[in-house]
């Protein structure tokens, strides 16, 4: 028929062409859960890394893995083993299945008598997998659908996904789209028995979906073989890798995994270095706005620079400054004219708040400790959180968990962070809101103290940002610290000993 002869068109791509091969490399994300741990570290599935230059863009590419296969070959669990032995903090799996098209109601009715075939490449939304692996390997956020297998259809919440190191994609049908093809970095075949698949797929569809018996074997023979012989099985030949009894081939599994990591090595860059030999000796921006330096102000800044303070007064007099930082800042906001009556019964000109409503987000964990201030001079405002922290191997900040209302990107966003080094972690956290749709000229970047260098940094990646601080700091030393600097203000603030690595932009803290 006219459509099994499309579906085979899409199934089998043109020979091989002769452009030269494509630059890879690396970016990750994932979702549910949010971390997974092995027996040699914990895995973060819920973030990404700093992949973003001096520019504010992506400097890498996901690396993506497709993993195909018949149903219950072992995909999800081989995949699993990947992500244990790759050993890289950020991994996403992500499934075909969320990917099946909107039944109608004649399909749906047709799947509730085990009569719709599921197995066909006309079951799957092709056009949405591939427009979401786009904005994966570009880093962006995306919003995956959560298909109930009970009902046949899917529910109404989506689940968001961001950035990482690896993507790891299956399904089984992974190869049968020409564009899809084109995404994948690695293609991964798991070849299973077919006995062993139609057992697993029994005690799948019975135990954890409410089938019955006659039903998953009615499909089995209908579709479900048929198909695997007709579009799955051929995709075989277009695999990087073949791996026979798929989980139980622990060798394939190895070979794997140093393959990907020598992919990986070659894409290691250090945002931090390309920060730090970025725009300097440049005029600092016109979207930075410092606090008035005021005899009270440098008063207040001796006190918490003495590396003898107390602990007590470095507290005190940082919420000072941060009071005055935070009423500084909201100075800044946009206000219009309006008129109310005195109590006199007189007219006064004055000004409101134009915006929506105004959101404070702290970076974790120093950042939080603006948020009384911020919560004193803005009645009711909203508060988010962004967890970024130091990797002790790399240097590099990493986001390890987020929390922000739901419909932020109407807000004006106080971000707010106690130092800022190289840029790299507000960077990172700048690009999380935009990922929420905050617009960028509605973005307050505030922290106590800053770099020069932190300064440049973010405003050139993002030049409408509003950049607001009480004082520059000149130099960062090789480690990154701010020089003459604060301190580690986390440390200093909550009366914890630093870490020997520690930097400025972030606290390098365990979970």
């Amino acid at each position: 028929s006219n459509s099994s002869a499309e579906s085979l068109d899409r199934l089998y791509p043109a020979v091989a062409s002769t452009k030269p091969p494509r630059k890879r490399t690396t970016s990750q994300c994932k979702s549910e859960p949010p971390l997974l741990r092995t027996s040699k570290r914990t895995i973060y599935t819920a973030g990404r890394p700093p992949w973003y230059n001096e520019h504010g863009t992506q400097s890498k590419e996901a690396f993506v893995i497709g993993l195909g296969g018949g149903s219950a070959s072992g995909k999800t669990t081989v995949a699993t083993m990947i992500i244990e032995a790759l050993d890289v903090p950020w991994v996403v799996l992500l499934s075909m299945d969320s990917f099946y098209k909107v039944l109608t109601k004649q399909q749906q009715e047709q799947a509730a008598s085990n009569d719709f075939n599921f197995d066909h490449p006309d079951a799957f939304d092709f056009d949405l997998i591939i427009a979401t692996l786009k904005k994966l390997k570009q880093g962006k956020s995306v919003k995956i659908p959560i298909y109930d297998f009970t009902t046949h259809s899917r529910k109404k919440e989506w689940k968001t996904l961001y950035g990482a190191n690896v993507i790891i994609f299956e399904g089984i049908m992974a190869f049968a789209d020409k564009e899809l093809l084109k995404l994948l970095d690695l293609k991964i075949f798991v070849d299973t028995d077919s006995d062993i698949r139609l057992v697993r797929r029994l005690r799948r569809d019975i135990s954890e979906r409410g089938r019955d018996i006659e039903g998953v074997i009615k499909q089995y023979n209908k579709f479900v073989k048929p198909a695997f012989d007709q579009y799955i099985q051929p995709t075989m030949r277009l695999a990087d890798i073949v791996v026979p009894r798929g989980s139980g081939n622990t060798v394939a599994i190895d070979l794997i995994v140093q393959h990907v990591h020598s992919q990986l090595e070659e894409r290691e860059l250090s945002v931090r270095a390309a920060l730090a030999s970025a725009h300097q000796c440049h005029p600092l921006p016109q979207t930075l706005s410092v606090l008035k330096s005021t005899p009270q102000v440098r008063g207040m800044h001796t006190i918490i620079r003495n590396k003898e303070t107390s602990r007590d007064e470095f507290i005190f007099y940082s919420k000072r400054l941060m009071r005055l930082l935070i009423e500084h800042a909201l100075s800044l906001l946009p206000f219009q004219s309006c008129t109310v009556q005195t109590p006199q019964g007189h007219d006064y000109e004055g000004r409101t708040y134009s915006g929506k409503q105004i959101t404070g987000v702290s970076i974790l964990r120093a950042g939080e400790t603006m948020e009384p201030a911020l919560r004193a001079v803005c009645k009711d405002v909203r508060i988010g959180t962004i967890l970024i922290q130091t990797n002790c191997n790399t240097g590099e900040p990493e986001l390890h968990y987020l929390r922000l209302p739901k419909d932020i990107s109407e807000d004006h966003v106080i971000l707010m962070d106690c130092t800022v080094s190289t840029g790299a972690a507000a960077m990172m956290a700048v690009r999380v809101l935009l990922d929420h749709d905050v617009p960028e000229d509605k973005i307050f970047l505030l922290s106590l103290l800053m770099a020069e260098m932190g300064v440049h940094s973010v405003a050139y990646a993002f030049p409408r940002v509003k950049i607001i601080t009480t004082a520059v700091d000149k130099k960062v030393n090789d480690l990154f610290r701010i020089i003459p600097g604060i301190g580690n203000f986390g440390d200093r603030y909550f009366g914890t000993d630093a870490p020997p690595d520690w930097s400025d932009d972030e606290d390098a803290l365990s979970t």
